[in-house]
């Protein structure tokens, strides 16, 4: 396939963008590169230094598909660039689901946040079908997104919405405001990792990796069965705050005794 990837050079992009190439598919990636370029040079990549909210619609000739990571991508910025993370997670986003469908564009993915749910008192997980409750500006820009992206669905426009947990791991555009990521780094730095409230709250966790791949993985399935649907990924590995601590702490002390 040929795919548009917005902000295909942040934390998860420069992933995906990397795995989608070694697929074998032709990537045409849009980023400002903010945090620089963190891309590979390859034959079947084509960068395109864009801000999201103007994108053209030439840009979207040719495109089988969009996957459209662009974001503002946590709560503090969230709500310090409030009328950004609005434009850009929201207002964008459905502007580019709109000109995709008008282009011709046959599958569009929108990454979302498993934020939206909130905080949840019981002790069932949710799931898909559960309410959301967005606590912030983060959360309700991926809900409204949602909101506007997801009525565009038709027979020759998939649209399909994945409700990312918590993402960790290795990038090339590495990001350490995450939470396995930043205890990780506040281990081995000062030895000490802050807790959050009581550290009792659990948390949903998913590899940059697993994450990308779970969004090449829908663009392989039939359009039947993937259109209109939402999916929650990374809610196989819950752990607890205190416990994520006790783990990351101690990886990084078997780490630093090597040394």
């Amino acid at each position: 396939m040929k795919i548009l990837i917005t902000g295909s050079s942040g934390y998860i992009g420069s992933v995906l963008t990397k795995m989608a190439l070694e697929k074998g598919h032709n990537v045409r990636a849009v980023d400002r590169f903010f945090f620089g370029d963190n891309l590979p040079e390859h034959k079947n990549l084509e960068k395109i230094q864009r801000d999201c909210r103007d994108l053209e619609d030439s840009l979207f000739d040719g495109i089988d598909a969009v996957i459209d990571l662009v974001a503002i991508s946590n709560d503090p910025s969230g709500e310090y660039f409030k009328t950004e993370t609005i434009e850009i997670n929201h207002q964008s986003r459905a502007r580019t689901a709109n000109i995709a469908k008008m282009k011709g564009v046959k599958r569009y993915i929108l990454p979302s946040s498993c934020s939206i749910y909130g905080f949840n008192e019981g002790s069932d997980p949710v799931d898909e079908l559960s309410e959301t409750n967005p606590l912030t500006t983060y959360a309700v820009a991926n809900e409204n997104a949602e909101k506007d992206i997801l009525p565009l669905t038709s027979d020759n426009f998939c649209v399909t919405v994945i409700r990312q947990a918590t993402v960790f791991g290795y990038s090339p555009r590495m990001r350490f405001d995450l939470a396995i990521n930043g205890m990780t780094y506040g281990a081995w730095k000062t030895r000490k990792l802050p807790l959050m409230r009581d550290g009792k709250q659990w948390r949903p966790m998913v590899h940059v990796m697993d994450t990308s791949r779970a969004m090449l993985f829908l663009l392989e399935q039939k359009i039947e069965d993937i259109n209109g649907e939402i999916y929650n990924i990374g809610g196989k590995f819950k752990i607890q705050i205190y416990d994520l601590v006790k783990m990351c702490f101690s990886l990084s002390k078997k780490k630093m005794n090597k040394f």
